[in-house]
């Protein structure tokens, strides 16, 4: 067991929970006019409860984008009564930014945009993150202890004046107050060893919201990408997607409804546990080489990078004026240092050391494809229908029907060389080649962009094999 206070070590969990929290929050192109920037909040919204009964929001799934008035956290906990548990809340809290023009009479009405002096202001939704923490001794949760919390509405104004300090618009931000209660309870579980079974339920509180309401006004009174973090002082969470034998049967009794728990912090430790409506795997990171938060944190950073430096100065200025999230992301694509986009372009990392059969373990320091650094992907080789298929074979292309991209179908009979035979984490192996006659080849294969097939998507051919 942790035998040191895991307090501070949820702020270094909160990495990963602010990808969870901006997720999805103003996609790529990052303007208002995009179609998928119009339908937004699409995971963690816990709604008003007799607004989502009238609107059948009554699914108890696991996670993902579904709707619900609450949702809940079962995890299992080894910790004596002395221990603390410590809860954090966080989710975003519904900002609707109005343009106002002022008019001749000096009455602002509600506009689409203002401009002025060079600048767009747009009317468009943002959000403010709120997060509440609730602690309590392990002793004090069987009884359960709760919080009741309260987020009060509020009015910001900005003046927009033009070059001679003249009054010509404003932009209002507006918030609703917000309703909720976080419950947390544990209680003992059948188990050889002294376990608890933790649960966390969180609330939307909230009676003031018309049941005809539409959703883009019911939003005002939502908690939006609700996700908690959890610390045990003195103890440890077990892992629900790897716990060990003896506590498999207290992890199938847990219930999680839309959201899911799993450790976080470093590997090799259990203080921490994050569960969010994104589901998971243990310890989960960002990659180093993320330059910063792009709001889709499930995404590729370097296709992000690069479509946004080619988004037209008109599309810049659009999305600049949507939202300033969206403009920091602007400011810092435009301002990447070439070494930091080739970083984005990929990495190779290891599930666990690669170790062959009779060998000693791993140097951690050597190729993840095995422990010799003299083998690579250009120096592989496969068994194909009887030939051995290696770096310059010659091989024609049928490719799969189903379970693959949907645009190989293309190359059916095509005729391609094999640049490369990767072997996948999982012990796979994937032939990478170029395809005959694609006027790209050349760039594709000096970029590294090859197109990947299984052995039984080839047909060797006849031809020699050609030199590298």
């Amino acid at each position: 067991m942790q035998t040191d206070c895991p307090s501070a070590r949820i702020d270094g969990a909160e990495t990963i929970a602010e990808a969870i929290l901006y997720e999805g929050y103003l996609l790529y192109p990052y303007r208002r006019s995009s179609v998928k920037n119009r339908v937004r909040w699409q995971f963690g919204v816990l709604v008003p409860p007799a607004w989502g009964e009238a609107h059948g929001l009554v699914d108890s799934g696991l996670a993902g984008s579904a709707e619900s008035p609450w949702q809940q956290t079962e995890c299992l906990v080894e910790a004596p009564d002395t221990a603390s548990v410590r809860i954090r809340l966080r989710f975003l809290h519904l900002q609707r930014k109005v343009a106002e023009l002022r008019t001749a009479d000096a009455v602002y009405r509600p506009v689409d945009r203002v401009e002025v002096g060079g600048r767009t202001e747009f009317s468009f939704d943002e959000a403010v993150p709120r997060e509440f923490d609730i602690e309590a001794p392990v002793a004090d949760l069987r009884h359960g202890r709760r919080l009741d919390i309260r987020v009060p509405g509020g009015e910001d104004v900005e003046p927009l004046v033009d070059d001679r300090g003249e009054p010509v618009g404003r932009v209002v931000r507006r918030r609703w107050p917000l309703l909720a209660s976080v419950t947390v309870s544990a209680v003992p579980c059948q188990a050889p060893f002294r376990l608890l079974r933790l649960r966390i339920r969180v609330e939307n509180t909230d009676r003031t919201t018309p049941v005809d309401s539409p959703r883009d006004e019911a939003l005002r009174c939502c908690l939006l990408a609700t996700h908690t973090l959890a610390t045990v002082s003195r103890g440890r969470f077990l892992s629900l997607l790897d716990p060990p034998e003896w506590a498999a049967h207290a992890t199938r009794e847990c219930r999680n409804v839309h959201t899911f728990p799993v450790l976080a912090g470093d590997p090799g430790t259990a203080d921490v546990l994050l569960s969010s409506p994104i589901i998971l795997y243990d310890h989960p990171r960002i990659a180093p080489e993320s330059p910063g938060d792009l709001h889709d944190a499930t995404e590729i950073d370097e296709i992000l990078s690069l479509r946004t430096l080619t988004l037209s100065d008109a599309e810049k200025r659009e999305a600049r004026a949507t939202d300033p999230r969206a403009a920091a992301i602007l400011d810092r694509v435009d301002a990447m240092p070439p070494e930091v986009l080739e970083r984005l372009h990929g990495a190779i990392r290891a599930v666990e050391p690669v170790q062959r059969k009779g060998e000693a373990a791993t140097d951690p320091a050597r190729p993840w494809w095995g422990a010799d650094a003299g083998i690579g992907p250009e120096m592989e080789s496969v068994l194909v229908a009887g030939t051995l298929l290696s770096r310059g074979s010659r091989v024609r292309l049928r490719p799969r029907r189903r379970g693959t991209d949907a645009h190989d179908m293309f190359l059916e009979g095509r005729t391609g060389r094999v640049e490369q035979v990767l072997l996948d984490v999982d012990g796979s192996r994937f032939l990478a080649v170029t395809v005959d006659d694609d006027p790209g080849a050349d760039l594709h294969q000096w970029y590294g962009r090859l197109r990947h097939f299984r052995p039984e998507e080839v047909e060797p051919l006849a031809e020699e094999v050609e030199a590298p």
